[in-house]
């Protein structure tokens, strides 16, 4: 099936392939983190002032062409998982769609397995939408930390937050994974619920550089909140995301909108294509 068949109904028609945009870029930049490519990639940009460049679509071609020399070619002798093992941390009994469709993407944009950390009033459900998900009812747990952690070393990327919810003792789980997938040097997707935790917690990921946020604008208030203790500056939307990050340690962070602003606290990029 291909990427662009993924129409979830809940979407507006007009709406989905900005979704699908935002999971391919999302997984191509955790792709390139795990092969060392990330600082190499050279996208078509022009300067909008000093220090931010934007992203440029009308060359196709540059961009697929980047796009094959981080992809792992399908070949005879390869074998399953090579191509990608993605951990998602995330669900509970309010939330299920949200780790689904999460790991779901991944498997669309490529990945070989997808492995959902969730509760275990999530994990029948989650189960029931697809037979192509690795579902562990493990996260609400007194030993998630120690189980979930045996499966981190197989793992190439992990995705926290996606229906995670905000229960203590959950969040508490999830800062442990965190820490471990620190100490193993894993690159870390977080959104969604992920961020709250960060809210609450900055110290759970500052200063670790294969991190990537990924707020929306109220989430990017918060998170600015808590570091500088004001909120952002209007119309200053660059300068904003590249003071965050370097708050943070030099993390990248992409915040999104209709013009997704994306710094390391060094460069930003400014990317308003579609799909």
């Amino acid at each position: 099936m291909l990427l662009t068949d993924m129409k979830p109904k809940w979407l507006p028609p007009d709406q989905h392939r900005k979704l699908i945009a935002a999971v391919f870029i999302v997984f191509l930049v955790m792709f390139a983190i795990r092969r060392g490519l990330y600082h190499n990639l050279h996208f078509k940009h022009r300067l909008v002032h000093a220090g931010v460049l934007k992203m440029s679509t009308d060359n196709r071609a540059d961009l697929l062409e980047m796009v094959r020399s981080i992809v792992p070619p399908l070949t005879y002798d390869r074998h399953k998982g090579q191509a990608g093992r993605v951990g998602v941390v995330g669900g509970c009994q309010e939330y299920t769609g949200a780790p689904y469709f999460a790991g779901i993407a991944a498997l669309k944009a490529g990945a070989d397995l997808s492995h959902i950390f969730c509760t275990r009033d999530a994990a029948t459900v989650i189960k029931s939408y697809s037979p192509e998900l690795i579902v562990h009812p493990l996260l609400d747990k007194q030993t998630a930390v120690p189980e979930i952690s045996t499966w981190l070393e197989r793992l190439h990327v992990l995705v926290v937050g996606p229906g995670m919810g905000r229960e203590q003792h959950i969040m508490d789980n999830v800062k442990g994974v965190i820490a471990k997938a620190r100490q193993l040097s894993i690159p870390v997707v977080i959104d969604a619920d992920g961020l709250w935790l960060v809210t609450v917690s900055p110290d759970v990921i500052t200063g670790y550089d294969k991190a990537i946020l990924t707020p929306n604008i109220m989430e990017f208030g918060r998170l600015f909140q808590t570091m500088f203790g004001k909120q952002p500056q209007k119309n200053a939307s660059s300068e904003n995301v590249r003071q965050l990050s370097q708050a943070m340690g030099n993390l990248t962070i992409v915040q999104k909108g209709q013009t997704d602003v994306i710094s390391n606290g060094d460069k930003v990029l400014l990317a308003d294509a579609e799909g």
